[in-house]
């Protein structure tokens, strides 16, 4: 009462004088009556003093001057007062209330008490309609956990509240909090882009360390929301809220030593500055480095940037709200009092700690507060009471000239006039959401080194329409300059990710045969599109290269040069057996069936050449048909040959012989054995004929061109009757086995089939497992050179060594001389018998040898008469133990006493 009553004597006295003051009230700071009056709490000061040890409600006692606050109040009032002197309210003069609650939840709710107050004590009411406080909007606070308290006691007045930092997700929710508003996004968006700062840069391993509080627990939720299966947190830490807390120093070498310990490069960092300052100095003090990203809580701190030592705790990014620029802002801070009629005591603070160098060795260095702190930082200041002038001159019914509404109004009148609010400002337009946010955006900074200090610069935007973030141009270096920090190596195209439990640690698995990744850590394989390949780890699919028997190709080389070796044999081979037409050797060995041996085998060899070069349907027809009837003749003309010798050794049944005699006809059976493969060749073709095929063995980048078999019946009973007809060479040979080597052929025979028979043995399943490959063409081709070359040097190799080397040995004189010392040294005791052509005894009979012994004894006749004994070899063996031999005149005997 006492108050009020030197409030009406000064009132007269100054009404009397054209003059007029306000009683000073303890809570208010700064004031400045108006027509309508706007309270702003700013938290100027940074902390209470023992609030932790404070047992009586007490007045609260603030310390540490906060510049960055100070200076956001201060552009708050010059925009007020701009207004004043503006036609946005004509006829309308703003006034101000400044209350400071210290950062303290408890003492911004004792501020709004008193801004509300009516007639020095907040009413209670069952009915707020008519409620009509001194204030008729709020403008605060900077901290969420602040801001909320106060938001909970003004929506039971429905008393307009609008923020400028306050961020927390939770004051969107209009149910809870109905009169706020803010001229800045929810935290849900600045997640959003804290996430796709993370993502643009490859940082998935991240530490997250937070404070103990509304704002930093939502953020904290928020992120972790927002960021699921993108980036993972390797540390959690939370930090106690108020600075006064006794463990506050404890739980910040703790996390610090978190974060030593961590292989995580990048910390996001949801704390109040004074928090981030301790942690900084710990991080120095330890030669720390990491990437920090700073929540907008102390993204723009000046202060920070000027820290002794900033450039060793590493690179710092963060995001802050759009920034401006406030039209004659320097000029007010140059010349900074109060505006006559109004009181601002925090200016006074302001002025005498500077003088007394109390606030930072920085802020004494120069002569004002320009360089102290960040101006764009106050802009949002001007844009919220902006925001408030607007919804009031909507309500007042403002025109050019004046405005018609009641100025005492109850301030629940002014919510929806504020929220419908569409304005431009600077340039830009604005307005509130459905939830009373601001959807701008924010700009992306980062901490630049300046020397020992750091300064602030804006590189990138993060627009909300579209959710995208983006480096300017001139900043677009960094993209290549960051470090990574990921739980796992990034997956290379080629690979996919093996996911582990922990969603951003993973192993990197190539991709198989048909798959591949064309991108990085991409979550699976694709799957190539028909017609096209891919080996495994590849990037791409590509399609199938053609894979063939190339002239150019080892293999076709190889073969070529062993067939090209195979043709000389041959040739040499029928040259020398037709030069030498007329010696004893190629005169048994029958030059008629020698002759269609060697072309059977030069076909066989030309069959080879083939095999090689991209098959059509030509090559692979003519690939079977010659090398089956080429290899066929040469087999007939060997069973021809083993034939003679079986009916020779079937001299010692002579019936029987003579039967079989009928059946040796040597060029019809020739012809008739051929003629056999011919027909089983033309049904072969006629029906289901060898073409061209592109064959796939599952795995690789080569499709090989082969020749089908067409029918594989077919081609079995082609190589079957091949093989029968060996066979029955290697049966006829082995029968007479026993008969002397010397001038037949039985042992060349039965080893030449042996290996014909070996030969295609392995080469079933050896053809079998190559049969989707080039390398089946290879296969047939060496089996058909293996066999050939067996013919070759079992058959006509030996006997053109015999003939060249051992010519002379192969003279009568020479054979009959052998055979004379045979007879003289080894048919000792042996009664030999002659026989001339006919079979009757000649006079030569009756030679008496000494000796006992089984010797064997190859004869050769020069009868030119088939009837009267086989014209090459006549076999005869003694039993062992006998004394009795006969041998057929005109013989010759050369060879080596054999022994049964």
């Amino acid at each position: 009462m006492r108050c009020r009553l030197q409030l009406c004597v000064l009132g007269v006295m100054m009404l009397c004088s054209g003059l007029w003051v306000h009683c000073k009230n303890p809570l208010s700071g700064a004031y400045l009556d108006g027509d309508v009056n706007c309270a702003i709490l700013s938290s100027i000061h940074t902390r209470v003093i023992n609030l932790h040890k404070r047992t009586k409600p007490q007045p609260f006692i603030c310390s540490g001057f906060d510049l960055t606050t100070f200076i956001q109040s201060l552009s708050a009032i010059h925009t007020i007062e701009e207004i004043n002197n503006s036609t946005l309210l004509p006829g309308i003069k703003l006034g101000y209330e400044v209350c400071d609650p210290c950062a303290s939840p408890t003492k911004a709710l004792h501020c709004v008490e008193h801004l509300l107050a009516v007639n020095g004590s907040l009413p209670a009411l069952v009915d707020y309609t008519d409620f009509r406080p001194p204030v008729k909007a709020l403008l605060g606070e900077r901290y969420s956990e602040l801001s909320i308290a106060i938001a909970k006691l003004l929506s039971l007045y429905l008393f307009p509240q609008i923020s400028c930092s306050s961020s927390s997700p939770v004051l969107s929710d209009k149910l809870r909090y109905p009169s706020f508003m803010r001229v800045i996004p929810s935290d849900v968006y600045q997640t959003q882009a804290l996430v796709k700062l993370m993502s643009h840069f490859s940082w998935n391993w991240v530490g997250v360390v937070y404070g103990d509080d509304d704002y930093g627990r939502a953020a904290y939720q928020s992120f972790m929301q927002e960021s699921e299966g993108k980036i993972c947190a390797n540390f959690e830490k939370v930090v106690p809220h108020y600075l006064d807390h006794v463990d506050v120093d404890k739980h910040i070498k703790d996390v610090a030593q978190s974060i030593r310990k961590s292989k995580a490069k990048v910390v996001l960092l949801i704390l109040k500055e004074q928090l981030v300052e301790k942690l900084f100095k710990e991080m120095i003090q330890t030669n720390t480095s990491r990437i920090w990203i700073a929540s907008d809580a102390w993204s723009m701190n000046r202060f920070l940037t000027k820290m002794k030592d900033i450039n060793k705790v590493g690179e710092i990014f963060g995001f802050s709200f759009s920034m401006g620029i406030t039209p004659g802002f320097e000029d007010y801070l140059k010349n900074l009092r109060p505006t006559p009629g109004a009181r601002n005591d925090f200016i006074e603070e302001y002025k005498q700690l500077r003088l007394n160098c109390s606030l930072s060795p920085s802020t004494c260095a120069v002569d004002d507060v320009l360089h102290a702190v960040d101006l764009r930082e106050a802009y949002r200041e001007r844009v919220a009471i902006h925001a408030f002038a607007h919804g009031l001159r909507v309500l007042l019914t403002c025109n050019e000239t004046g405005c018609s509404g009641d100025t005492n109004f109850p301030p629940w009148q002014l919510v929806e006039s504020m929220r419908s609010v569409n304005f431009t400002l600077d340039g830009n337009t604005y307005f509130f959401d459905e939830n009373g946010d601001f959807v701008d955006g924010y700009d992306l900074i980062m901490w630049k080194e300046n020397n020992d200090e750091r300064i602030i610069e804006v590189v990138g935007k993060f627009l909300l329409k579209n959710g995208e973030m983006t480096i300017l141009s001139q900043f677009q270096r960094i993209n290549s300059t960051m470090s990574y920090s990921k739980c796992s190596e990034s997956c290379p195209p080629g690979t996919a990710k093996n996911q582990s439990k922990i969603p951003c640690c993973y192993n990197c698995v190539q991709c198989g045969e048909g798959n591949y990744t064309d991108g990085w850590d991409l979550p699976e394989c694709l799957t190539c599109p028909d017609g096209m390949w891919s080996n495994k780890g590849d990037r791409e699919c590509r399609k199938f290269k053609e894979k063939y028997l190339d002239w150019k190709d080892s293999y076709p080389i190889a073969l070529l040069a062993a067939t090209a070796i195979g043709l000389v044999l041959v040739l040499t081979s029928l040259i020398i057996f037709y030069v030498h037409r007329n010696t004893i050797v190629i005169k048994k060995a029958d030059n008629t069936m020698s002759c269609f041996m060697l072309l059977g085998l030069a076909v066989s060899f030309i069959s080879v050449i083939m095999f090689i070069s991209r098959p059509n349907e030509h090559l692979c027809r003519a690939q079977q048909a010659v090398y089956g009837l080429g290899f066929t003749l040469c087999v007939s003309c060997i069973l021809v040959k083993a034939y003679r010798t079986f009916l020779a050794f079937m001299a010692f049944d002579p019936d029987k012989q003579h039967r079989l005699k009928k059946l040796y006809k040597p060029l019809i059976n020739l012809v008739l054995l051929t003629g056999g493969q011919g027909i089983i060749l033309l049904f072969w073709l006629v029906f289901k004929s060898p073409c061209p095929d592109l064959k796939w063995p599952g795995t690789g980048m080569e499709k090989y061109v082969v020749c089908d078999e067409g029918s594989i019946v077919g081609f079995g009973v082609m190589h079957g009757y091949i093989a029968l007809l060996a066979f029955i060479c290697f049966f006829l040979a082995f029968k007479g086995r026993k008969v002397p080597h010397d001038f037949n052929e039985t042992g060349v025979i039965i080893f030449s089939m042996l290996i014909h028979l070996f030969v295609w043995l392995c080469f079933i399943p050896i053809y079998i497992e190559r049969n989707k490959t080039e390398q089946r063409h290879i296969v047939q081709a060496s089996a058909i050179l293996a066999s050939n070359y067996g013919i070759m040097f079992c058959h006509f190799v030996p006997k053109c060594y015999i003939v060249l080397w051992e010519l002379s040995e192969n003279s009568r004189a020479s054979i009959i001389g052998r055979l004379a010392r045979y007879v003289k040294d080894d048919m000792a005791n042996a009664n030999i018998t002659v026989l001339d052509e006919t079979g009757r005894i000649t006079p030569d009979s009756g030679i008496f040898c000494k000796g006992v012994g089984a010797s064997v004894i190859e004869i050769s006749t020069f009868s030119k008469d088939v009837s009267s004994s086989i014209k090459t070899v006549d076999l005869f063996n003694t039993d062992r133990g006998s004394k009795d031999l006969t041998v057929s005149r005109h013989a010759k005997l050369r060879q080596r006493n054999t022994t049964q």
